[in-house]
């Protein structure tokens, strides 16, 4: 792949500034690629062939969107596995991983964006009757999308599919930690035969090229998925030039599990789902909320949960997790799990250290802590690491205010056997998304949350109305 290169205006171009930058494999601490940081030059370079591209693809039907999409769907679905591959260098997931969720997650978006582009009306009238009035979506304009390390094409493909399909062109910033599958997916837009300047792949870091591209007066829309405080200081820049801004932030979610449920599979669901990826998931459930009558139960099940969950390097096959993405995360989990025991959570598994058996990569220990109060820590702030908390709670009035007590708000889990509770519960969750005695988000609903979680919606017509403006017309010819 060309991993020194930039995807600019339908080619592959040299960077102003060729300094590599090396990428790590988090099994093996060893740099494997290098990348190049994109100037102001690179960045103004995109940008302006973005920008020429709008003139033609801003003005294309849906019809003419629709096919784009497709091929590259094809195209993906053919290259899937070198897809997988690539990510589990990258960012560390373990390759049976990678292949089933990490780079299925990329197309699985694309193909809901195909069906809601689809069954979109871009203009219809105000009101039947009056057909002189009428309403029209149009596209925003340049879209700069800056994306994660965690998820990269499930993110990548949110942005660009719901960019491509709203009729937008494009400058796409992968995060700088795992860059790899950004340029694999370039290649499979160029196969697709997106024309020239539509899509555009640019390389660098948050605070240099990420400020370049989300200031460029030539923008017209940011969409950001990463830290809150990168998104408020993102916010903030764009604000100089009035740009729509659509952030995809933290969370710190809160499973609910009321002593009516299935409990034994109710708690092996949910502490699994906060180790899986490693604990690298915006929208783990991290919080485990449980009902006081069975609580001691649910700790003993977390905690044999967290045993059996098996760790070791990305290459090997298995039901495993794998590392964390990078030495900064790494060092970031190690001294958040030495928080949690200065201050008095109890530590039922796991800890601080690497797992036995692997002394080198950054792998962490499953861990789970019982006790563990809003006053502490590991309440508050996202670890982003496989680290589950657990607290008990006495009714729902006191689950409910658990479960809000947070600056954010993306998900919140549910368990309940009860139907007549999880409706009353439910509507009191602060939340963008509720997930309920482990039930799936279906392909292309809304995927975003409340609060410091971010504002917008990713994922079908949601995702795809992010990158369109509203036109009204009065006085339309009859």
């Amino acid at each position: 792949m060309r991993s020194m290169e930039f995807y600019i205006d339908g080619a592959w171009r040299q960077p102003m500034a060729p300094k590599p930058q090396p990428v790590f494999n988090p099994s093996t601490e060893e740099p494997f690629a290098n990348i190049a940081w994109a100037t102001e030059v690179d960045v103004n370079a995109a940008v302006a062939a973005a920008r020429r591209a709008f003139a033609t693809w801003g003005a294309t039907g849906k019809a003419e969107r629709l096919a784009a999409l497709q091929r590259l769907i094809t195209v993906y679905e053919r290259r899937i596995d070198e897809m997988a591959a690539v990510i589990s260098q990258d960012m560390g997931a373990p390759i049976d991983f990678a292949t089933a969720q990490q780079a299925t997650a990329g197309n699985w978006h694309l193909r809901a964006f195909a069906e809601a582009l689809d069954g979109m009306t871009f203009e219809r009238a105000f009101r039947p009757d009056m057909p002189q009035h009428r309403i029209a979506l149009e596209p925003a304009g340049v879209a700069a999308l800056i994306t994660p390390w965690n998820w990269p094409m499930n993110q990548i493909c949110l942005k660009v599919g719901a960019a491509l399909a709203a009729g937008c062109t494009m400058v796409l910033k992968p995060s700088e930690v795992a860059p790899m599958s950004a340029v694999l997916f370039a290649e499979f837009m160029h196969e697709a035969g997106i024309p020239a300047g539509v899509f555009n792949l640019i390389q660098g870091d948050g605070a240099g090229t990420g400020t370049a591209l989300t200031t460029h007066p030539d923008v017209d829309v940011v969409s950001f998925t990463g830290s809150t405080r990168a998104g408020i200081a993102i916010s903030k820049a764009a604000a100089d030039t009035i740009k729509r801004v659509s952030l995809e932030l933290g969370g710190k979610s809160p499973n609910l599990v009321f002593a009516d449920c299935d409990l034994a599979k109710a708690v092996r669901y949910g502490a699994a789902l906060c180790f899986s990826n490693s604990g690298q998931s915006c929208n783990a459930p991290t919080r485990m909320l449980v009902e006081r009558s069975v609580y001691d139960q649910a700790v003993e099940i977390a905690a044999e949960t967290a045993r059996a969950t098996k760790v070791d390097r990305a290459l090997n096959a298995g039901g495993h997790i794998g590392p964390l993405v990078s030495e900064t995360q790494f060092l970031k989990v190690q001294s958040l799990i030495e928080t949690g025991m200065a201050e008095d959570g109890r530590l039922v598994c796991g800890g601080p250290g690497r797992p036995e058996g692997l002394n080198r990569g950054w792998f962490a220990r499953p861990t789970v802590f019982a006790d563990v109060t809003p006053e502490m820590t590991l309440w508050r702030e996202e670890v982003f690491g496989p680290v589950l908390a657990m607290t008990p709670f006495d009714g729902e009035d006191e689950a409910i205010a658990l479960a809000n007590d947070t600056a954010y708000g993306l998900t919140a889990y549910l368990q309940s056997g009860s139907p007549e509770r999880i409706r009353r519960v439910t509507p009191r969750l602060r939340a963008g998304m509720v997930q309920i005695n482990g039930a799936s988000r279906a392909a292309g609903t809304p995927f975003g949350g409340y609060k410091q979680s971010g504002n917008g919606r990713e994922g079908g017509t949601w995702g795809i109305e992010e990158f369109l403006e509203v036109k009204s017309v009065s006085g339309w010819p009859a």
